[in-house]
């Protein structure tokens, strides 16, 4: 993914740079929230590496979370009612 025309991080899937998290393109948002300053400083540059790599692991615990859900019965799952699910939590 180039970010200018001499700069560029390798491996960032598709996947993970149109994730949202609380309606934000999170690599989108970093690079943004960064433009007109440059890129050279390695701390940064290691930041959005690891940005990039929890992203990646947040999005497959997401699969294996949704193929524990479908190997249960999907929702609402067994033992809760939907009554549960409507219902706010207690504080």
């Amino acid at each position: 993914m180039y970010i200018n025309e001499e700069q560029y991080f390798e491996g960032v899937e598709p996947a993970v740079w149109r994730f949202h998290v609380g309606g934000y393109q999170v690599c989108q948002k970093w690079l943004k929230d960064r433009k007109g300053h440059a890129l050279d400083r390695f701390d940064d540059l290691r930041h959005y590496q690891n940005v990039v790599a929890t992203l990646r692991r947040t999005m497959e615990r997401m699969d294996t979370i949704d193929t524990l859900i479908n190997e249960h019965g999907g929702w609402p799952l067994p033992g809760s009612t939907t009554a549960d699910s409507d219902s706010e939590p207690s504080p």
